[in-house]
């Protein structure tokens, strides 16, 4: 309960329009296009699928942590049981900077500063927290990759023990707890969103050098195995 009661104090100090329905929210049209920060994790509308992050189809009102068949982190599961749901204000501070709200939580996202860009992208979402009847069309298969990867590369099953041999390179930088000290996180991805995400460095899509050259090492084999070793870890 003390726990409850500092999560209120917090969003009524930051948020003052607790409890705000899509109406006192922002332009929805507007959060669509700002939604693109929130595709490489995330899927909404009629047909989505968790990934990296889960879906948010019927976000307003749900508990934090409750999402049935989603691995959340220990940290947002300690904010669900001291009493966290998800409504306008809450949602505020956490799109704002989600480390403001739930320290270790596995959302790498620098947040969102400005209190309109929030609303808009809240009025959007709002849209999705419907009767699972009304949910309108949007394109949840949009998860952000830029490439498309062989589907017989995808379709190679990783062997974890393999890539826990693998992974002391990948451990110099990301945290195997999945804790984000500045660095993304990759434990507990979809494995088809490692291995594109691993192809798009291999490929130079992705700019970053050091992913570039780490990727352009691995066979198909060692990103499968790797993929499937961050994929497993339980935290």
């Amino acid at each position: 309960m003390r726990t409850r009661s500092r999560l209120a104090a917090l969003a009524l100090a930051l948020c003052p329009a607790q409890g705000a329905g899509a109406q006192d929210l922002g332009d929805a049209a507007r959060g669509e296009t700002l939604f693109r920060h929130c595709k490489a994790c995330h899927q909404v509308g009629q047909g989505a699928r968790d990934r990296v992050g889960p879906h948010l189809n019927n976000l307003f009102g749900r508990r934090a942590g409750a999402h049935e068949g989603f691995r959340y982190s220990k940290d947002m599961m300690r904010a669900a049981s001291g009493g966290l749901e998800w409504h306008a204000d809450t949602l505020h501070i956490y799109i704002e900077n989600p480390k403001n709200l739930v320290s270790g939580t596995r959302m790498s996202f620098d947040g969102l500063p400005d209190a309109r860009d929030r609303a808009d992208l809240l009025a959007y979402l709002r849209r999705f927290s419907a009767d699972p009847s009304d949910i309108p069309e949007a394109d949840p298969t949009a998860t952000g990759t830029d490439h498309t990867v062989d589907p017989e590369i995808l379709a190679i099953v990783g062997d974890p023990e393999y890539g826990e041999y693998l992974s002391s390179e990948c451990t110099t930088c990301h945290r195997a707890d999945g804790g984000d000290s500045g660095i993304p996180s990759i434990t507990l991805w979809p494995e088809e969103d490692f291995v594109i995400a691993m192809h798009a460095y291999k490929n130079q899509y992705r700019a970053h050098p050091v992913m570039r050259m780490i990727a352009g090492r691995l066979s198909d084999d060692e990103i499968a195995a790797l993929a499937a070793y961050f994929g497993s870890l339980d935290q």
